[in-house]
């Protein structure tokens, strides 16, 4: 038993709490990450500020601030800026120096705090600091070490306030790499954008699912679709594949009963026109037996135009690739050994404007002939294709005394131009004859059922394409347009 599918509202629902669920995580992940390293960076500001007074008036360090004198033969070379040639310094040593002045003490000779930061990774942009709300000295500072927190490299620092001895400050657990907080930031944005590209990519595979079933349908008639179709997605999907195989087999069950009943009409008509055509046969008069004939022709010629019309609707032909200019031709021979005037217009070759030349001045473009075409190959029903263009071909030789007929070739539908030399009808006029029994005002004088051009439109659409019609130089000219695959 087939598992059943859930429908677009449950769906729906599981997509929404999924990306709910997912969107929470994310920015639960994003705020801890952001307030942990808020507070990071708070510590490290903290330490600067007390760091402060430590070097000012000597007192005791904070946590996780070591501090060492550097030794008395060492001292010139920091005096000197030399601090690469420190020992235990970071190679390579990239050197940042900034002075600190409490502003709060600058009439009364405060000391003046001389900062050296050596570092294995970068040199830090101080200018991107705020000096104008840091007024004090501590706040500078705080300002220096926040910053230094804010990279992940392993700095150290010397500093030295007014006249007194280098100090070597290190400070790892403050402002090292690797005390910081792990950063989760980029793991929620990459939660995030993992939660909509699943959900964006199963809404993508519904809308797929539904849209690929209706190209499906859309190609039925012209590709000859199977008697039942199938499609796997959501239950909506199921009930609509569902309701169109049922109007199918309807559909089916309709246009079977109806050709059986005309088929049953054309036989049971048959035993009775044979019989007349017999009886009319001892009609002396041979005007009288000639109307009789015509008149029992004229009924068993309709029967067989509502049967042809009958098939055409049911498409009993299975469609197959065929060479379309062959067909044209051939059946444009046939005419032409029937002595009709049909002529066939080759195709003009596509002409092709040359490419500008690399080098040169030359400003005018030759256009190039492109090469002959070979077949045109479309998938087409070439007994119902062959019908359509017989009936469009009829009609110009009864109604406009020529036909020609040429091939208009594209790369996605190809269509069957028949044009005739005159039969005091405009494109306008003749749409109203494509309606079944519908004949032109030359109907007395003509043979014909008032079917034709109704089933060259049944098997134009069956084909994916239309049939139309549009004033020509010398008459009409009928257009059956067709896709090609």
């Amino acid at each position: 038993m087939a598992r059943p599918h859930l429908g677009l509202r449950e769906l729906g629902a599981i997509w929404m709490l999924a990306g709910f669920g997912a969107g929470v995580a994310a920015a639960g992940l994003w705020v801890g990450s952001r307030a942990a390293w808020d507070g990071w960076l708070a510590r490290a500001e903290i330490a600067g500020v007390t760091l402060h007074d430590v070097l000012i008036r000597g007192t005791t360090p904070p946590e996780g601030l070591q501090m060492t004198p550097v030794p008395l033969e060492a001292q010139p070379l920091a005096d000197a800026g030399d601090f690469s040639r420190l020992p235990e310094v970071p190679v390579p040593s990239l050197v940042t120096r900034v002075s600190i002045r409490d502003g709060t003490a600058e009439d009364f000779g405060g000391p003046v705090l001389r900062l050296a930061i050596v570092s294995d990774g970068l040199r830090y942009e101080l200018a991107s600091l705020d000096g104008g709300a840091a007024r004090t000295g501590p706040e500078k500072l705080g300002q220096v070490t926040r910053l230094m927190a804010t990279y992940c490299s392993r700095p150290v620092l010397f500093a030295r306030a007014g006249d007194g001895p280098w100090q070597r400050i290190d400070g790892a657990p403050v402002w090292g790499c690797d005390a910081a907080p792990t950063d989760y930031r980029l793991p929620a944005l990459l939660l995030a954008l993992a939660a909509l590209a699943a959900i964006w990519t199963r809404v993508a595979d519904v809308a797929a699912r539904f849209a690929g079933f209706a190209q499906a349908l859309g190609r039925r008639r012209t590709a000859g679709g199977p008697e039942r179709y199938s499609a796997e997605g959501p239950a909506e999907l199921a009930l609509i594949v569902g309701a169109v195989n049922r109007h199918l087999e309807a559909e089916r069950a309709l246009l079977a009963r109806r050709a059986e009943v005309l088929s049953g009409v054309s036989h049971d008509l048959g035993t009775p026109a044979t019989r007349l055509r017999l009886r009319a046969t001892l009609i002396e008069d041979p005007g009288l037996r000639a109307k009789f004939d015509r008149d029992i022709d004229r009924m068993t010629g309709m029967i067989e135009q509502v049967l042809t019309y009958t098939r055409s609707e049911m498409s009993v032909e299975t469609p197959r690739e065929l060479s379309l200019s062959s067909l044209v031709e051939a059946l444009v021979a046939d005419y032409q050994d029937m002595g009709s005037p049909v002529t066939l217009r080759p195709p003009e070759p596509a002409r092709i404007r040359a490419p500008a030349p690399l080098f040169g001045a030359r400003t005018g473009r030759a256009a190039l002939a492109a090469p002959p075409a070979g077949p045109v190959v479309v998938l087409a029903r070439p007994v119902a294709l062959g019908r359509a263009l017989t009936n469009l071909v009829d009609n110009a030789l009864k109604y406009g005394r020529h036909a020609e007929v040429s091939l208009e070739i594209g790369a996605e539908r190809v269509a069957i131009l028949v044009a005739d030399a005159g039969q005091g009808l405009r494109a306008s006029d003749i749409e109203a004859l494509i309606r079944p029994f519908r004949r032109g005002g030359n109907a007395l004088t003509s043979e014909g059922f008032g079917l034709g051009l109704t089933i060259v439109q049944a098997v134009a659409e069956e084909h994916g394409g239309s049939l139309s019609f549009s004033d020509g130089p010398h008459g009409l000219v009928a257009r059956l347009e067709i896709a090609r695959g």
